[in-house]
């Protein structure tokens, strides 16, 4: 069974030039580097932008099998680094392929019965897109556990209500949820970081995991939490860290399952993400950790 890895794949035009991006895009590279069986879900464009995209996808090792080929354009997201190298986003997105999601060509997920499905990012918040993608994961989610990364674009919806109100409802169906204090704080500016937390955790949700930069990767589960140090690293940019840090989290997935992320063994993947995250934003762009360079850091 593979991993599915569903939402954007868009391409990033940075002050050095345009570079394949999107937060999924990143998740499903970061998992095929490490060795993972990964399947990759949107829509992908014939123009030029959409070439570059299945080329570097595939080199990394991400099938594109389950993958929409469309005529339409690709998205694109101007990118702005502040002086500390964390990135923001100025999204085109009207009528492209990255976001033509219908029915009639996602894939089944009881015929296919994948091991865990990871989707978030602007695919879970534009529309139509993420009311047709909630339909279809609810019915995925018989098969499989479902990651969601809400991965907050405040440029795209700066509504908080409307924002948040999308992210309770992917929340409600989801096995985990990964975001960061960013983002935690931005959606809920009157609530701490653990009230979130314990309230999704409440409603049903496993394990939550908010990453803090830096500061580290807390999770939380009804057995409590687990906190890790980030890694001691050079930033070059933050671009891609997040979505490492989702991918070991599906890594982890497969290997315990969503029940067996607690106590020590919740600690271990969560070190495990610091330490690839790090790896990433070590380097310009979102160049996740392949699975020897990852050994190595961690043996050392």
């Amino acid at each position: 069974m593979s991993i599915w890895v569903c939402g954007e794949v868009l391409i990033d035009i940075l002050p050095t030039g345009p570079v394949v991006g999107g937060g999924p895009a990143n998740t499903a590279k970061a998992l095929a580097r490490l060795g993972h069986e990964v399947d990759f879900i949107d829509g992908i464009s014939t123009d030029a932008f959409g070439v570059s995209v299945r080329k570097e996808l595939e080199r990394d090792g991400v099938g594109l099998s389950l993958a929409l080929s469309s005529d339409k354009p690709t998205s694109t997201a101007t990118v702005t680094l502040d002086a500390s190298g964390s990135a923001s986003y100025e999204f085109l997105i009207d009528g492209t392929a990255t976001f033509d999601f219908t029915h009639s060509w996602l894939p089944d997920p009881e015929r296919l019965k994948p091991a865990v499905l990871h989707i978030g990012t602007l695919a879970t918040i534009v529309e139509p897109a993420s009311s047709v993608l909630h339909e279809w994961a609810i019915k995925t989610a018989e098969f499989a556990p479902i990651v969601f990364d809400p991965n907050v674009r405040t440029s795209v919806v700066g509504d908080r209500g409307q924002y948040r109100a999308a992210v309770e409802k992917w929340v409600g169906i989801s096995s985990v949820v990964k975001l960061s204090d960013d983002d935690v704080s931005w959606l809920y500016p009157d609530e701490a970081m653990d009230e979130v937390a314990q309230r999704w955790i409440a409603g049903g949700t496993s394990l939550v995991v908010v990453t803090r930069g830096a500061k580290g990767i807390i999770g939380y589960t009804e057995h409590g939490f687990e906190e890790v140090a980030g890694a001691q690293v050079i930033v070059i940019d933050t671009v891609g860290a997040g979505d490492t840090v989702g991918a070991v989290l599906v890594e982890g997935i497969v290997k315990h399952s969503v029940s067996g992320l607690h106590g020590q063994v919740l600690n271990a993947v969560l070190h495990r993400a610091a330490i690839a995250a790090g790896i990433t934003v070590s380097r310009a762009g979102a160049q996740p950790p392949r699975l020897h360079e990852l050994v190595e850091a961690l043996d050392a």
